[in-house]
């Protein structure tokens, strides 16, 4: 897992220390090595930070060339099937300097051109010049596990990693992007290629940029997407069948991820999840790590007996860690790391386990993937129910009760969303269910003379997917939007501080296929069950005592550090200062709202990550 930065233009580059500047900005993605490399004509620069797992030798630094000396690449990630494709292109004619995986994308380009991203199986994000096509080729994985940002003003691209890489360059105008802020204060995150500050961007998940660097032409295209479901092929697969796809594949999707030339461990929660990958992790290898945090603090968050029950019927190396209480200043350190910030405050107990696992290995696998894949989120049984249930009621009564649950309950009261959901048609729409602030509520958060532009709900109807079927339309919603936006962002953030890699085998694009085109609804979840599929896998793989029910979220006691001391404090000092952006009459309500017993931790979370990380990078409304 490494850090990239790069900028090409159509001129040679004068100011060139940037470049150096942004490389050291991500120093904890990559603290094993670093390098820059100019072109020639001094029309390209990449640099790179190096925290090496595959090919621990010099031979694998990067910037890395090839043998002409055509191509350059600097890349960020794994690829899982890098072994198979070495040996693919040997077969063509390819010769290799190194063991990295690293090369192996150099010679699929050489070989296949653009085509290559086809052939990857993996995590990543890369930088792939071509001096003899005078082009740049940037990639991004399939579902955006590995970040990249980009920049473009005349005739030049800038790229990173994270923002902060980007934000290095002291010319760069740091504005906010009003339409992004509307999107982050409704869904706790910024979507698809947008970017909290203006005029930059994401490259969003399975898309591939090529920049022309004799004209400066910059194209964004999709290369990979999800497969419709196909019902003649689940007519064909019985369960049996399908559970013996689905273990191959798991099995498969693990072994491969189990390759390092560095310490590799598994997060044991203990849940469906994790233990699945500690099932199939422990077919590949004698001497399985296995790691369980403990948050003595927090009796709900103690999932010490579930993962020792699995540790111990698969003979693995258990290690349980005991995390440190959290204090409110870490909030600061997190919110400098995270770039765009996230409503997401599990990125505490997040980073605390990354902190510690980090002391045992350089990776470790996670069990990311599975709610989206195979209908684990509570709120999809309880659409499900709605869907039900709720066609008993007529339309207009449903879109009445919608609109007084917003005119007349407060925010923050316990079942609101819930009822504001009633005004979706769920035969054809998707209600935002973690909403943080709907349209009536961000427009009062600041005064008057600001007034942000209403997109969060029509970019939602814009991206939301075309299934008549309302769990397919859920899951792929979420895979598309809150998994890459959220859950990876923040596995990515809070891992990479410490300098840890953390992979998720669910997250193979061949079992993300498999479950969206051969798993029909009805064995995903429906009103009263989830993860169906997956837990008639826990019955073959799994002990008998194992919880199959059990459903444990990675959370902390918000609500209970927002009575009093060091949070509190914290919170309140920075959202009631004088040069907070939000309207204080609003900050007031939402406090006076939580000391009543409505909930309105994370919203409060929302807006004091927000400032923080205004503050830390001197961002301007």
């Amino acid at each position: 897992m490494c850090g990239i930065v790069g900028i090409v233009a159509t001129t040679p580059i004068e100011k060139r220390t940037w470049l150096a500047a942004g490389s050291n900005a991500l120093i904890h993605r990559g603290p094993d090595a670093s390098g820059e490399w100019w072109s020639e004509d001094g029309r390209v620069g990449l640099a790179h930070r190096r925290l090496s797992i595959i090919d621990l030798s010099p031979a694998a630094h990067q910037p890395m060339f090839d043998v002409s000396g055509r191509l350059t690449i600097i890349f960020n990630g794994e690829i899982y099937n890098f072994a198979d494709l070495r040996q693919e292109l040997s077969s063509k004619g390819a010769e290799f300097c190194s063991q990295s995986d690293t090369e192996v994308i150099l010679k699929a380009y050489a070989e296949w051109g653009m085509e290559c991203l086809s052939h990857l199986n993996g995590m990543f994000a890369f930088v792939l010049y071509d001096a003899q096509r005078q082009i740049v080729l940037v990639a991004r994985d399939r579902v955006g596990e590995k970040p990249l940002f980009y920049h473009t003003t005349e005739g030049t691209l800038r790229l990173a990693s994270e923002l902060k890489g980007l934000m290095a360059d002291s010319t760069l105008p740091r504005r906010i992007d009003h339409e992004s802020l509307d999107c982050y204060l409704s869904m706790g995150y910024v979507p698809g290629q947008r970017c909290i500050l203006q005029g930059f961007y994401k490259l969003p998940p399975a898309h591939a940029l090529r920049f022309d660097i004799k004209t400066g032409n910059c194209s964004v295209w999709r290369y990979w997407d999800l497969p419709e479901f196909d019902s003649g092929l689940s007519r064909k697969s019985d369960e049996s069948m399908l559970l013996d796809e689905l273990e191959t594949l798991l099995e498969d999707s693990v072994r491969r991820q189990l390759v390092a030339d560095v310490p590799v461990g598994v997060l044991l929660s203990g849940g469906v999840d994790s233990s699945l990958v500690t099932a199939m992790a422990a077919r590949s290898t004698d001497n399985l790590k296995t790691f369980t945090v403990r948050f003595p603090d927090q009796g709900t968050l103690d999932e010490t007996e579930h993962a020792r029950l699995i540790a111990q019927h698969f003979g693995t190396e258990h290690i349980e860690l005991v995390a440190q209480p959290a204090t409110a200043d870490l909030l600061l350190r997190l919110a400098h790391q995270f770039d765009e910030p996230i409503v997401d405050s599990s990125m505490i107990p997040t980073f605390l386990v990354s902190q510690l696992v980090r002391q045992h290995c350089v990776v470790a696998l996670g069990g990311d993937g599975g709610d989206e894949l195979f209908g684990g989120y509570q709120h999809y049984s309880r659409l499900l129910w709605m869907q039900n249930h709720m066609r008993l009621i007529p339309r207009s009564m449903q879109k009445m009760l919608s609109f007084l649950a917003g005119i007349f309950l407060p925010v923050g009261f316990k079942g609101r969303n819930w009822l504001q959901s009633l005004g979706v048609n769920l035969n054809n729409g998707l209600p935002l269910i973690a909403c943080y602030f709907d349209a009536a509520a961000r427009k009062r958060l600041f005064e008057r003379g600001v007034d942000l532009p209403n997109i969060a709900e029509s970019w939602r109807k814009e991206n939301l997917p075309l299934t008549p079927d309302l769990l397919q339309r859920a899951t792929r919603m979420d895979l598309a939007s809150y998994l890459a936006e959220d859950i990876l962002v923040k596995v990515d953030r809070a891992s990479m501080l410490n300098s840890l890699e953390v992979r998720a085998p669910l997250l193979d694009y061949r079992l993300i296929e498999f479950a969206f085109e051969k798993i029909p609804a009805h064995m995903k979840a429906n009103s009263y069950e989830k993860k169906i599929l997956l837990k008639k896998l826990t019955a073959r793989v799994l002990p008998p005592q194992f919880d199959r029910q059990r459903k444990q979220g990675f959370s902390i006691p918000l609500s209970e550090w927002l009575k009093a001391g060091s949070f509190r404090k914290l919170f309140s000092d920075v959202l009631q200062d004088k040069n907070c952006i939000f309207k204080q009459s609003m900050i007031r309500a939402l406090f006076k709202g939580q000391d009543r017993g409505l909930n309105n931790g994370e919203r409060l979370f929302a807006l004091l990550m927000f400032e923080l990380w205004r503050k830390e990078y001197r961002v301007t409304l």
